[in-house]
């Protein structure tokens, strides 16, 4: 795990050590760059495979490239014709690269690894960027001058003398009516994210930056079967995955918040353990109090699996202190998803891989929409005239759509999971937060939920196995959970909001206490402001957003308690 970055046109090393600088959290065990007179690259490195070895950039015949992520298929993808030079996971990304091609014909080798990535690979006078099929690694771009520039985060385009961050009204509407950013977009006015599963291939034409071909390397579509009942099969595919994401050189815990998707993770964690021939992790949970309902179900789930458990009670100032830090590491409009910040904090204190449940609920329906469509169509609609925005006619690099009205993606089921996998609700937002806030104190988080494995067998699933009209939500799931050692009580739990859950008490009293400065905010912001009272939440968020990344160019993390930082805003 890394933090990756580069320019294509007028590459300039001081910015490239400035990237580097700026994506510390990302790695702070070792930084490389690389610059000819056409392209440049960066890379900080957080060291998980062959600890001593795998130094980023990676060279090879011809070629130079910058990797984040892990290939956990890499072994069996090594070729015999290839002298390698390390003995990590990454360098199989440059062995498998066969020459000058456009992006199908990339998109060829990439469909090939298995893992979580995001890469840029500069040869033949190419530079291809590319990005895992469900987008669990970031990689956003703009152009900077006659300058391509792009890395891990957006904070990091400022490396960049003449970027100014500002703001996109557009995706910010989108944003604040869907609750996630869609599509390609950023909150971050011409900041744009390689899709998911994509190659873009880019060339200086005429000494500028051009991309002259695109292509998906794999798109997620659920394929349901008429009749299913292989709970085995489902368990088998996740415990896999699970296997396979314990592949380290380093200690590996994982994510327990009591959830159905976290404690299956901790269920099947022995048999994976003992597949992939390496220790059964640890789990981590943090609460607000003893009797929070998420820390009582997570010792349910430790004690009953014998796992050892660390537990950590939030501060009662973590929101004050570590809320500013949410805002600059998240760069979106987060504040309900506080104990991410205290969690990863303490988990990385003992190890540098973390398992989490993160991918269960839009694979399997575990989301309270998902119930009523209808209702939830309404809000989004009600949300967006409120705004005055026009969602049937987007156009430009950001959108993948033209057409994102809430109407046209809930007539089913089916069609609405194919939506939030494809346009945003899980790349933009849950896996958004789980690398930001991870990466934020150096720590890797893996999505075991979200191994190809896993993502084959629960595409199969009717939807009457993902929502029951009569029964709870991820009945296949469940189902599968029922063969593990896992308490019923556990196994029947119902889905909880993750940030409400674990901190309930702590998020009404900062909201009430910031409470005044919501009209303020959503005052500034004339277009938005009905939608922005209604959300007080999303108000409070755009007030940090704006003062971390917005204010003097963003250019530094600004000091300060919450009511400081928003007092410069309003």
């Amino acid at each position: 795990m890394c933090g990756i970055g580069g320019m294509l046109g007028q590459p300039d090393r001081d910015i490239l050590k400035r990237m580097t600088n700026l994506m510390n959290h990302r790695g702070p065990n070792g930084k490389g760059i690389f610059s000819d007179e056409k392209c440049g690259l960066a890379h900080s490195r957080l060291a998980i495979l062959d600890l001593n070895g795998s130094k980023q950039p990676l060279y090879g015949p011809g070629k130079v490239g910058v990797v984040n992520g892990e290939i956990y298929n890499y072994l069996d993808l090594k070729s015999h014709h290839y002298d390698y030079s390390t003995n990590g996971d990454s360098e199989v990304i440059l062995s498998l690269h066969n020459g000058k091609g456009n992006a199908s014909d990339h998109a060829r080798w990439i469909s090939k690894l298995d893992g979580m990535f995001a890469f840029a690979l500069w040869a033949d006078e190419q530079l291809i960027l590319a990005r895992d099929p469900v987008g669990i690694k970031p990689l956003m771009r703009t152009m900077v001058d006659d300058s391509l520039v792009f890395a891990s985060e957006a904070k990091v385009l400022r490396s960049h003398e003449n970027y100014t961050p500002m703001i996109d009204q557009q995706a910010m509407k989108v944003r604040i009516a869907w609750e996630y950013p869609l599509d390609g977009t950023t909150l971050f006015a011409d900041v744009h994210q390689v899709r998911p599963g994509t190659v873009e291939v880019w060339e200086l034409v005429d000494g500028l930056p051009k991309m002259t071909s695109i292509s998906r390397f794999e798109i997620q579509n659920a394929k349901p079967s008429v009749d299913w009942n292989d709970p085995e099969g489902l368990l088998e595919s996740f415990t896999l995955s699970v296997s396979d994401r314990l592949m380290s050189d380093v200690p590996v815990g994982i994510v327990l918040s009591g959830g159905l998707d976290s404690s299956l993770v901790c269920a099947v964690a022995s048999e994976a353990a003992e597949i992939a021939n390496q220790p059964v992790p640890a789990c981590w949970t943090v609460a607000e109090s003893e009797d929070n309902p998420d820390w009582k179900a997570a010792e349910v789930v430790a004690s009953s699996l014998d796992l050892e458990h660390h537990q950590h009670l939030l501060e009662p100032d973590s929101f004050h202190s570590k809320l500013p830090d949410l805002a600059w590491h998240g760069e979106d409009l987060d504040v309900t998803v506080l104990f991410f910040q205290p969690l990863f904090e303490k988990m990385s204190e003992s190890v540098t891989v973390g398992l989490c449940g993160q991918g269960a609920d839009e694979l399997h329906a575990g989301y309270p929409r998902y119930r009523d469509l209808v209702s939830h169509s309404q809000q989004v609609r009600s949300r967006l005239d409120e705004m005055d925005c026009d969602v049937e006619n987007l156009h430009g690099d950001g959108w993948w759509d033209t057409d994102h009205s809430p109407e046209k993606h809930t007539n089913s089921l089916e069609d609405f999971l194919q939506f939030e996998m494809e346009n945003g609700q899980l790349s933009n937002f849950q896996l958004r937060l789980v690398d930001r806030h991870s990466m934020a104190h150096s720590l890797e988080v893996r999505v075991p939920f979200l191994g190809s494995r896993h993502r084959s067998a629960s595409s199969k699933l009717p939807m009457e196995w993902k929502l029951p009209s009569s029964l709870e939500e991820k009945a296949a799931l469940r189902a599968a959970a029922d063969l593990t050692k896992l308490p019923k009580e556990i196994v029947r739990r119902p889905k909880l909001p993750a940030g409400r859950a674990t901190s309930p008490r702590m998020i009404d009293s900062l909201m009430i206490e910031l409470s005044p400065y919501v009209e303020d905010i959503a005052k500034k912001y004339h277009d938005m402001e009905k939608a922005l009272v209604r959300q007080p939440e999303i108000a409070i968020g755009l007030g940090l957003f704006e003062a971390m990344h917005i204010l003097d160019g963003g250019r530094y993390k600004r000091n300060g308690d919450v009511a400081d930082l928003l007092e410069e805003v309003v």
